[in-house]
């Protein structure tokens, strides 16, 4: 009997003890911010969590009524008054169980506590009473959603705005079972009681220094404590570790007192580590502290950059960076014209025995590679605003403000290719899909098709054609070119798609093929536009023709369409000659050994004669009008016509 006794009562304590967890509080919705929503469990105090966890309902059409977020709590304990905190790293003070800022939905919707794992709720599962601890439905001035409410066996869905819309207010429970909505005290008790915790904080004057820079750390607690505290912390992250500073980690606040300050000094290296990021984080602290604030980051810039020997899209240079294509790239060109050319040069770009597509994860190192911006190797270069940009400063949040991101010249929309889920792993260079002219889907992540861009512009952008789409303003357009040689390669690149004129709404087709021949034209390539060109065939082991040739433009879509590209035609596929028509100056590219340059009137007098043995640019200083270049080369010579505007 006593036996009996025992287990009856041991199941019934079990029962007690899982009737205790409720949902303390829940804060869905912080208007014009959005990102300092949380929710609150409350338990006995220093009660173990394993074998729980909160489910997140959503109770919009889309959503179904079903799961969207599962959150496990293995490993967790309340806190000394029994409250345990789920939040981001905004909320404050900082909660023992950190999830993504903008995670938590603002209703119709539903939050429950099961027994069980994060497992047993896939996304998209259908809300239920099994298992079933403790739910709560609210919403933000929305419609009740009855159905998710009798899923959950409840009969009440609870208004966070019904006080104001304006007002930043949180759901609260009462020792009753009933809901309150007031001002949010997240880490505290709904009706004041319970023990009240020393807030402890700390301020960093600036959220950026130098390497070789000092900076002080000051750490202030809500109360002066009742003896002396050490307050234990770490800077270390990723790269940066206890040899990138000095400084005391373990400051004590004597007693009676409530703020101590310490000094660190950043150790100021030869080395070029890039920029990097330390975090300040809390360690060990006495058992009554709240921490406030934690793991807060600070950017540590790394002088010793390395400027590139060529200049950045806004002060281009020429000839210095040579292109890396194999001997006999292009040699199956010659002879060619029309669609017989074009198709032998999508055999080239495109050949499944040679090319390699890497995944949409890949491209973001391709760029920090590709894209590195010549004045400082730490940096991008970001298209259309012209400026560099730390890469330490690529977007991971949904915030772009400050961030680079990729930005696809020929749109996805416009292309109609999209990810896969194998595309979000980054896996380098040496593994690869193979790819051919009608792997379109590959497009999505075509480093010659990808530029670094800042987050507000690249969404400025949007998917408008060339044209449309003009750059900031203010900006010298330093990109034109760039971007028209990557939409045009990707016209021959893949099939499916194509450039046009005008701005068509034909998926597959993009615009404005005249805008683009004349940034083309007016916006030769440079030697960063060559270097990335050089960067990109590492990893694909294509390259952009137009970058390399950039005449090749004029024999498909230009001024030499239908004309046959000859062995002797300029020497094409070795030297180069533009833009033209000009204004002062001709680029020519191409010159590998000792080249005579020679530029004649109409009427055959020779007016300049200069000699080259790389690529360079050539001031004409003529008047307008038209002239005949000569060039003679390896015993070979060739005669292209020039407009001087």
């Amino acid at each position: 009997m006593k036996r009996i006794f025992t287990l009856a009562f041991f199941l019934l304590m079990t029962q007690f003890i899982i009737s205790q967890i409720v949902i303390n509080e829940l804060d869905s919705d912080t208007p014009s911010t959005d990102t300092l929503e949380f929710v609150e469990l409350k338990a006995t105090p220093n009660f173990a969590l394993d074998g729980y966890v909160v489910v997140f309902f959503n109770g919009s059409s889309s959503g179904a009524d079903s799961s969207y977020l599962a959150i496990d709590l293995d490993g967790y304990t309340t806190d000394i008054n029994g409250l345990l905190l789920i939040g981001s790293t905004n909320v404050s003070p900082i909660p023992q169980l950190l999830i993504f800022q903008d995670m938590i939905q603002n209703g119709a919707d539903a939050v429950g506590v099961y027994l069980g794992n994060d497992t047993d709720f896939p996304e998209g599962t259908l809300a239920t009473t099994t298992n079933l601890i403790d739910a709560l439905a609210y919403d933000t001035s929305d419609a009740d959603d009855t159905v998710l409410m009798g899923l959950l066996g409840l009969t009440e869905q609870i208004n966070e705005n019904q006080n104001s819309k304006k007002t930043t207010e949180s759901i609260q429970r009462n020792n009753d079972g009933s809901y309150t909505v007031k001002t949010p005290t997240p880490r505290k008790l709904n009706d004041g009681s319970g023990i009240v915790l020393n807030g402890i904080s700390f301020t960093i004057a600036q959220t950026q220094y130098n390497e070789g820079q000092s900076f002080d750390i000051v750490f202030t607690t809500e109360q002066n404590v009742t003896s002396a505290s050490t307050i234990n912390f770490t800077l270390n992250n990723s790269g940066f570790t206890t040899s990138d500073f000095t400084g005391n980690l373990s400051p004590v606040i004597p007693i009676g007192q409530n703020t101590i300050t310490t000094t660190i000094t950043l150790i100021d290296d030869i080395l070029d580590e890039g920029d990097e990021v330390l975090k300040v984080s809390f360690g060990s602290l006495p058992s009554d502290f709240l921490k406030l604030k934690d793991n807060v980051e600070i950017r540590v810039v790394d002088d010793d950059f390395v400027v590139a020997a060529w200049g950045i899209p806004t002060n281009p240079s020429h000839g210095l960076v040579s292109s890396t294509q194999p001997s006999g790239y292009y040699d199956s060109l010659y002879g060619l014209s029309d669609v017989a050319l074009r198709q032998a040069l999508q055999d080239i770009v495109a050949n499944p025995s040679v090319v390699r597509a890497q995944t949409y994860a890949d491209i973001i190192d391709i760029l920090k590679e590709a894209d590195q911006n010549p004045a400082n190797s730490n940096q991008v270069w970001l298209v259309y605003t012209e400026q560099g940009r730390a890469k330490l400063d690529y977007q991971l949040t949904s915030s772009n403000l400050g961030k680079w991101n990729r930005e696809h010249t020929f749109p996805r929309s416009l292309a109609g290719y999209n990810s896969i889920v194998l595309d979000e792993i980054a896996d380098g260079k040496n593994v690869f899909w193979t790819t051919k002219a009608d792997s379109l889907r590959h497009g999505n992540s075509d480093g010659h098709a990808l530029r670094a861009a800042d987050g507000p512009e690249n969404s400025a952008r949007n998917n408008q054609h060339y044209g449309e789409y003009n750059g900031p303003t203010g900006t010298l357009g330093s990109f034109k070119g760039d971007v028209a040689r990557s939409v045009l390669y990707m016209a021959v690149r893949y099939n499916g798609l194509e450039v046009v004129n005008g701005y068509p709404s034909v998926v597959g087709q993009m615009g404005d093929l005249a805008t683009l021949l004349t940034w083309h034209r007016n916006d030769p390539p440079d030697d960063f536009e060559m270097n990335r060109n050089n960067v990109v065939y590492t990893w694909q082991f294509n390259r952009n023709p137009f970058i390399d040739q950039p005449d090749l433009v004029e024999y498909i879509w230009g001024n030499k369409v239908g004309q046959t590209l000859g062995v002797n035609d300029e020497k094409l596929l070795e030297i180069s000659v533009y833009p033209n028509p000009t204004t002062d100056k001709i680029f020519i590219s191409g010159i590998k050994n000792q080249a005579f340059v020679e530029i004649y009137s109409t009427v055959g007098r020779r007016i300049l004669r200069t000699t080259l043995s790389n690529d360079t640019s050539v001031d004409l200083n003529v008047a307008s009008g038209i002239y005949f270049l000569k060039i003679i080369s390896d015993g070979k010579s060739a005669v292209k016509k020039i407009v001087v505007k």
